[in-house]
């Protein structure tokens, strides 16, 4: 092999796993893809909603209004501002005590975040792991 077959091949392989890291599974929902395509970073604007909405809901026209609508302008903020784990899935530590006093931790999303429950094709909704945040 070729020190230029060897970076063709390389360049492959990371097209490909390029793909799979960027692409929604079949199946999945808009909001379990965004929240894991958050650990590639949020770039201040709906790249991966609008990643989804392209490749599994082309028709959704609106997407981008209706996230608004709940405070998401970028991917982060629909989990900031919109929607969040159910709460039965969240962790609850329970309290400790040190010296006498009671500590309480703040709950926090599972690690890792349960599977995608699964959408019908075509659909732009989260799936049953997801709710609308309280105001």
């Amino acid at each position: 092999m070729t020190r230029f077959s060897d970076v063709d091949e390389i360049e492959r392989e990371l097209r490909a796993l390029s793909a799979r890291l960027t692409t929604p599974t079949e199946g999945e929902c808009l909001l379990c893809f965004v929240r894991r395509a958050l650990d590639l970073g949020c770039d201040t604007q709906l790249r991966w909603a609008r990643r989804y909405r392209d490749l599994r809901a082309p028709r959704a026209t609106g997407l981008e209004e209706r996230l608004g609508r709940v405070g998401g302008f970028c991917d982060c903020e629909i989990f900031l501002n919109g929607f969040q784990l159910a709460d039965e899935l969240w962790v609850r530590p329970r309290p400790y005590v040190v010296d006498g006093v009671e500590y309480v931790e703040d709950p926090h999303y599972p690690d890792p975040i349960p599977a995608c429950r699964g959408v019908r094709r075509g659909s732009t909704q989260g799936c049953g792991l997801w709710v609308r945040q309280r105001r």
